[in-house]
């Protein structure tokens, strides 16, 4: 009887000391949700994001790969950290709108950008306003977009209303990857074909694309991409929002993940290459 009850309490003393060490070990691992969406350009800057942070900073890091909406809405309730994937001022406008005052822009990490509708430079067109003459008939009046609910798929809609293009002009709902892939397949017949586009993106490095004039403005200018954290990370995790808050790189940069990515490596190992490729400019986002 004196056996069975010190080995009932010997047990229960390890038992609180493993819940006591668990519980010690969990409130003390660094961990970040960071949102994204399925964009080549967001998923090269993400990954690149993550790898920095688990690898320079020991954190871990949860990767959630949503639609525009969610992405901004997951940051302004808090379900996600952060975010490197916000085009502005114009493509996100809506969003901005939407969530003004929940979360905190820590700036932009990459400018230079562009969007608007893009065919191969073989047709012979160069502005929205020529998309009422006889173009329409050889590409079936149909523009290939994206995801649905993506900011460039929003003023693509407002581009169809500015133009008079509505009555006849159908914008399809598609994915990146997918429009990426109409367009190729096009390409290599060299037939016509009108997307959704935008820079940086490896198609404009394997095909010669122009964009097609805006002259009503409807796209806006050029826009750059910022980074976006939930309120109170920087309390949170300082670490991470301090090397959140200095992450800026360039379009060449953004580009050569993207083909990496685009030639057959994993996100992963494309974002691993060129953070080893770059270590100055790596320790130079670390510095406090």
């Amino acid at each position: 009887m004196k056996f069975n009850r010190l080995s009932i309490i010997a047990a229960a003393v390890l038992v609180i000391a493993l819940v006591a060490g668990c519980s010690s070990s969990g409130s003390s691992k660094k961990k970040v949700t960071l949102a994204y969406v399925a964009w080549d350009s967001e998923i090269a800057s993400s990954y690149v994001v993550k790898e920095v942070l688990e690898q320079k900073l020991n954190y871990e890091v949860e990767l959630l790969q949503v639609d525009a909406g969610p992405m901004w809405a997951g940051i302004s309730d808090g379900s996600a950290d952060a975010m490197v994937a916000a085009w502005l001022p114009t493509t996100h406008a809506s969003y901005i709108s939407k969530y003004n005052g929940k979360y905190e822009d820590l700036g932009q990490n990459l400018e230079g950008t562009k969007v608007g509708l893009v065919v191969p430079q073989y047709m012979d067109i160069n502005s929205i306003e020529e998309l009422n003459g006889a173009v329409g008939d050889s590409v079936d009046y149909t523009i290939i977009g994206i995801e649905p609910g993506a900011g460039l798929m929003m003023s693509t809609e407002k581009v169809l209303d500015e133009y008079k293009l509505r009555d006849k002009w159908t914008l399809l709902e598609s994915s990146s990857a997918a429009m990426t892939q109409q367009l190729e397949k096009a390409y290599a017949k060299q037939e016509p074909i009108i997307v959704t586009g935008w820079t940086p993106h490896w198609m404009f490095a394997k095909m010669d694309l122009k964009y097609l004039e805006d002259p009503s403005n409807v796209y806006g200018g050029d826009e750059q991409i910022h980074t976006i954290a939930r309120k109170g990370l920087k309390e949170d995790q300082p670490e991470a929002f301090t090397f959140l808050d200095k992450f800026n790189w360039t379009p060449d940069d953004m580009a050569a993940v993207m083909i990496d990515i685009q030639e057959g490596k994993t996100p992963e190992d494309a974002a691993k290459a060129w953070v080893e490729q770059n270590a100055d400019k790596v320790e130079a986002w670390l510095k406090s």
